[in-house]
């Protein structure tokens, strides 16, 4: 049988019978006696290397790009939305705690459960806990109104089917066919969002939703005396609840007189409304700085509080006076973007390890602390003194998995681990403030330490932290 042969002009031309004039593949492929799969070949190779062969096509390409990138975008801030939306909603007015009240709910594939942190919710986004509290502390912790979208509007995939008809040539009434609406629809829509040349269906459903929204003043806007009439009682430090109560006792039956407490407080919580002051926040009661959730709850949450923690009061006397090795200080040294290495220093030798952590979360650091320690000679770590931080709330997983013993200092003492908080010191040499740790490989923390500890030091008569480490493991071991 002898092998069809076709020129590259032919070749060119089935194509643009898919790209410019919207044939699907299979009728064009029938049309033209050809396998389907030869003419998909030809789209891949012509579309690859002839895009300018193809101006229609590669407008379209461009488009069906742009429509994907977009697609990826709208699916992630929804993601976002969700929940933050249900994070405000069980928001118990605290910095770090939201109940998100959906405990069956998944993200990621990962169970989420009530009383989640800034941090996990930020880690399940990507995002910063700070950026999360921002979103919604914006919202005073109230979950927005869904948006509902009118039913004989168009949606977002009939936009890119109009689209995607423009560019390959149809007109309104092909359209209107297809997608079974009014000509009229088709060409009011075209014409709003810049014409048939310019139309493109993301930004004509973003304008659609914007010119869609309907903001409503709130009742203490458009009535100043009720507004300066709550203002007053509010600084008197009466309850919003209290507020209410007593206008509907006092102006029974006059609407414009009475107001909820929960419009009292949206006032306060939402600042963008520009009703009432932000100062008057101090006069409240429990003075929070967003609304909290009914069914918001803190139990089971340690709220700060290490459980468990051994003080440094508690530690034996032969590790105050450096003269046993094998004790240890250690921290967490910041940097930019919220990244941060461990520090490790044996208190008597000044001999220093430095870990890379994945973030500062307790679970990280204590994975890595314990990857690290396991490394070392038996008896080399018999205890680790630790600042107050929350990074290292998982002590007792650390001293099941390496047989150390935890110490925390107090509150606010960095003195009670003296040589760490030099070595800390130290290091801003190498790591300046300002710097992005997470750049930096174990490799390349291993590197740092081996310089400073091979660096002489005045406390130890100018000897080096790894020829005193060492000398004090070999006499131990």
């Amino acid at each position: 049988m002898t092998r069809r042969k076709f020129s590259r002009e032919f070749k060119i031309e089935a194509v643009r019978l898919v790209t410019d004039r919207g044939v699907a593949v299979a009728q064009a492929a029938r049309d033209l006696d050809l396998a389907e799969s030869v003419l998909r070949r030809w789209m891949r190779e012509l579309t690859a290397t002839q895009a300018t062969a193809f101006p229609g096509n590669g407008q379209m390409r461009a488009d069906l790009a742009e429509i994907a990138a977009l697609k990826r975008e709208v699916a992630r801030l929804r993601a976002e939305r969700d929940i933050l939306k249900y994070a405000a909603v069980g928001s118990t007015g605290q910095r770090n705690i939201f109940n998100l009240r959906c405990s069956e709910r998944t993200h990621n594939g990962t169970h989420r459960s009530p009383g989640e942190t800034l941090s996990d919710i930020g880690r399940a986004l990507g995002k910063h806990a700070a950026s999360v509290f921002g979103v919604v502390a914006a919202k005073g912790g109230f979950a927005p109104v869904a948006r509902s979208r009118r039913c004989g509007s168009l949606s977002l995939l009939e936009r890119e089917e109009i689209s995607r008809g423009l560019v390959a040539g149809r007109s309104f009434r092909q359209l209107g066919r297809d997608l079974g609406r009014a000509v009229s629809t088709i060409s009011r829509d075209v014409v709003k969002n810049g014409g048939r040349r310019a139309y493109r269906a993301t930004r004509a459903e973003e304008r659609a939703l914007d010119s869609a929204r309907r903001p409503k003043p709130c009742h203490l806007a458009y009535n100043p005396p009720l507004c300066k009439l709550v203002a007053g009682k509010l600084s008197g430090q009466w309850s919003p609840q209290q507020i209410a109560g007593w206008l509907k006792a006092r102006y029974p039956g006059d609407a414009s007189m009475n107001v909820s407490h929960e419009t009292i407080y949206k006032s306060l919580f939402i600042q963008a409304r520009g009703v009432l002051r932000k100062e008057l926040l101090a006069h409240l009661r429990n003075r929070r700085i967003m609304r909290r959730g009914r069914t918001a709850t803190t139990a089971g949450q340690t709220r700060g509080q290490i459980v468990d923690a051994i003080s440094i009061r508690d530690r034996p006397a032969e590790i105050e006076d450096r003269a046993i090795p094998g004790h240890w200080e250690g921290d967490l040294l910041s940097g930019a973007r919220n990244s941060h290495i461990a520090t490790l220093v044996e208190r008597s030798s000044r001999f220093v390890m430095l870990v890379k952590v994945g973030g500062k979360d307790s679970d990280s650091v204590v994975s890595a602390l314990i990857a690290q320690v396991q490394h070392l000679p038996q008896g080399v770590m018999a205890s680790l003194t630790w600042d107050r931080g929350m990074e290292l709330a998982y002590h007792r997983k650390f001293t099941v998995a390496t047989d150390v013993s935890v110490y925390f200092c107090d509150p606010k003492s960095p003195w009670q681990r003296g040589s760490n908080e030099n070595t800390n010191g130290l290091l801003r040499q190498y790591f300046p403030n300002g710097t992005d740790l997470s750049v930096y490989t174990q490799h390349d923390l291993d590197q740092v330490a081996l310089r400073l500890n091979t660096r002489p030091r005045k406390t130890l008569g100018f000897q080096t932290p790894a020829v005193t480490f060492n000398r004090a493991v070999a006499l131990t071991g």
